[in-house]
Order: C-alpha cells, then sequence, then structure tokens
C-alpha cells in the first residue's frame, strides 16, 4: 500500500533518556516495516534535535523527503511520564516546528503522482488550525484516498468540534476505552456508557465506515457493518506503552487494506501492541515472526474473538 501520514515528530523527553517519536512518526516506522510505502509530512527545528530526527528516521528505513527543516521553532518535544502500569502522559511545548510546514502545488503534485491508498492523521497536529487546511488541501487533490484518523487526545491539545470534523473525513476512526467515553458523555451525559453504544452513536453521526478501540492489554473492540466485536489482547509484561498503540494502528491499517479478515487484522494488531508495548521506546526491534507466534501460543490456548 502507499501511505501519506501528516502531522508531529517530536521527542519523547523521559527522565534518562531523550527517543525519537509523534504518533505519525511512529506509526510510520511500523507500516514501513510491515512492507508498505508510506510518505511522512512533517517540520523539524534547524537544531541539534532536529538534526538527529532526520538522522534516526534514515535508521528507521523512513525518507525524510517532506520533513522540512525550519527556523522559526524548535523541534518538538513530549515531556513522558508513566504510572505503574506504564501509562503514559505528555507534556508537549507549542508552537513546535511541526506546526509550521507548508505545502506548495508542486508537493501535491507529487503526492498526487504515488495514487496513495490512505492518508494517517491524528489530533495533535490539527490543532493548528492551518494544518488542518493542508490536510483538506491533500484531501481535495487526492479524492479518491482513504483516511485513518489516529485520535490521540492529549490534554489541551484537542477541541471537540475539530474531533467531530476530522471524524466526518474519515473510512477508520482509532481511539482508547477512555477517549470513547470522554466523547460519549459530551453528548450523552446523563445516558450510560458502553462502547457498542458510542461507536453505533459516533460513527452514524460521522458516517465512519469502521470504529476501532483500543483496550490496553485487554485487546480491542471493532464496529463495522452495523456489528460489534471484541478481539482479546495478549498478556505481556508492559516496558511501557508509548508507541505501542501507534504499531497496533499500523498493524491495524495493514490488515485493512490488504482486505484480510476482520479477525485476523484485530488479532495481528493487538500482537503487534503488545510487542511493542513491552519493550522500551516507541519504536523499538520487532519482527512478524514474533508477532505470527505470538498469535500462534494464543490459538493453541483458546479462541481470541469475543462475539
Amino acid at each position: 500500500m502507499q501511505i501519506l501520514a501528516i502531522g508531529e515528530i517530536l521527542w519523547d523527553v523521559f527522565d534518562d533518556a531523550e527517543i525519537l517519536g509523534g504518533a505519525p512518526l511512529n506509526f510510520s516506522a511500523a507500516a514501513q516495516r510491515l512492507g508498505n510505502q508510506v510518505t511522512l509530512i512533517s517540520a523539524v527545528g534547524d537544531d541539534p534535535r532536529g538534526r538527529r530526527a532526520i538522522q534516526s528516521m534514515t535508521a528507521l528505513g523512513l525518507s525524510a523527503d517532506f520533513v522540512q527543516t525550519v527556523p522559526e521553532n524548535e523541534t518538538g518535544t513530549a515531556l513522558v511520564t508513566t504510572d505503574d502500569a506504564g501509562n503514559a502522559s505528555y507534556i508537549i511545548k507549542r508552537p513546535a516546528a511541526f506546526d509550521q510546514f507548508q505545502i506548495d502545488d508542486t508537493q501535491l503534485s507529487t503526492f498526487e503522482s504515488l495514487h496513495p491508498d490512505w492518508l494517517y492523521f491524528g489530533t495533535l497536529a490539527q490543532t493548528h488550525r492551518p494544518t488542518e487546511q493542508l490536510l483538506r488541501r491533500i484531501l481535495a487533490r487526492i479524492p479518491t484516498v482513504k483516511c485513518f484518523y489516529d485520535m490521540n487526545l492529549r490534554d489541551g491539545h484537542w477541541n471537540p468540534d475539530m474531533v467531530q470534523r476530522l471524524s466526518s473525513l474519515s473510512t477508520i476512526v482509532k481511539l482508547n476505552e477512555t477517549e470513547a467515553e470522554t466523547l460519549f458523555r459530551l453528548a450523552h451525559a446523563n445516558e450510560e456508557f458502553s462502547l457498542e453504544r458510542f461507536c453505533r452513536y459516533w460513527s452514524s453521526a460521522h458516517s465512519v465506515e469502521t470504529m476501532c478501540v483500543t483496550l490496553g492489554g485487554k485487546g480491542c473492540a471493532i464496529f463495522r457493518n452495523n456489528s460489534f466485536h471484541c478481539f482479546d489482547g495478549f498478556p505481556v509484561t508492559v516496558a511501557d506503552s508509548v508507541g505501542a498503540g501507534d504499531a497496533f494502528a499500523a498493524a491495524f491499517l495493514h490488515g485493512y487494506g490488504h482486505r484480510w479478515p476482520m479477525d485476523s487484522t484485530a488479532t495481528f494488531a493487538n500482537a503487534l501492541g503488545a510487542l511493542v508495548a513491552s519493550r522500551s521506546g516507541a519504536t523499538p526491534a520487532w519482527t512478524v515472526d514474533e508477532c505470527r507466534r505470538l498469535i500462534a501460543e494464543k490459538r493453541v490456548s483458546g479462541s481470541e474473538v469475543t462475539e
């Protein structure tokens, strides 16, 4: 598949290390490793972190041809803290370099010539309104491309109107269980929440073909063709959750785009997400064979699908 990804590149800053991240970059690295052709559209600063980011992208096998270097702002950073369960929270400095990239008509023509199947985006970069406008320029120029919206709602970096606009552009919307409940309660404060109820509401309101809700170690829930199913996760010892959801997204889109059965797609995505969560950093080493072994072990122990 040909995939365009648009959004932030930033460094995840831990107490003792800095690791290159940003959901679009993490997603792109995993999708490329799975054999897809990924074009990442972003920007870094004219600073040491920016130069290291370009070098690290090359090491990950990603092209930096459409990663601009801008002098106006520093390369993005996210101060990361994790709780006892390995769940991450972020403090993100804005504006950042990824808020400054531009797309001209020549670049649009280049993107069009790639004949992309999918356009991946999240929420963070789109909070800078010119970036959302650039996203819409791409869609106007390539109306056949399908959209994968990976919400990743960060405190202070989203608003309901924008999330609804982006959802309405999308074939697939991915989010986590906490985000699903937050969005549900904004519209149905006095109603009982359930994942299925949320998925039915959100997909109907925004004409979304497939809703994908990640459940951490419990796996994921999928709503498609008026049918709701849960798919069990894989038990692993969590090192940190940074990048696990992005790897899940890449694996899910890989299976979905190649028209795998939904149980195979969701199970593969759960397996890759679990592998990444079991290793430190947003883009650790992993192989497809490791995913296959996890899945084979799961099948030996029992069914992974829960109706």
